[in-house]
């Protein structure tokens, strides 16, 4: 006699190959979310840089040289050197941050491609959404 609770979708067998996607898209979920950090960290930089821009601006012509930090030691520049300095950083951080946004878009693409696999295969069997903070 056959078990009545006996759940067919309960019963998923998974083979070496969806393990690996299974794998594969964890490790992409985790690269994702150290290049969405770092990218918060560049946006926080990049707003630090225009404050910076910002209060060099209405300083006054007389205040002096300005400290600029260069790695861990400060040089004193002029304020219109100062400006140069800040905005090649800004327009650096800015590159990277694009190149950083590429990267994001395609590993977030070959996640939407693993998922989009995992789910067909498996279904409500398995989770790949994010948990909400």
């Amino acid at each position: 006699m056959a078990n009545k609770n006996f759940n067919a979708d309960t019963d998923v067998h998974i083979l070496e190959e969806d393990q690996q996607k299974i794998n594969k898209f964890a490790r992409l979920n985790a690269r994702f979310e150290e290049l969405k950090d770092e990218l918060k960290s560049m946006q926080n930089d990049l707003k630090n840089i225009e404050d910076a821009s910002d209060d060099i601006m209405l300083l006054d012509e007389a205040a002096g040289p300005i400290p600029f930090m260069i790695g861990e030691a400060f040089i004193h520049c002029s304020q219109d050197e100062a400006q140069e300095r800040l905005s090649s950083s800004k327009t650096g951080l800015e590159n990277q941050m694009k190149s950083l946004e590429y990267a994001m878009n395609e590993v977030k693409s070959n996640m939407s491609d693993l998922k989009t696999q995992l789910y067909a295969k498996f279904g409500s069997n398995i989770n790949l959404e994010a948990d909400e903070e």
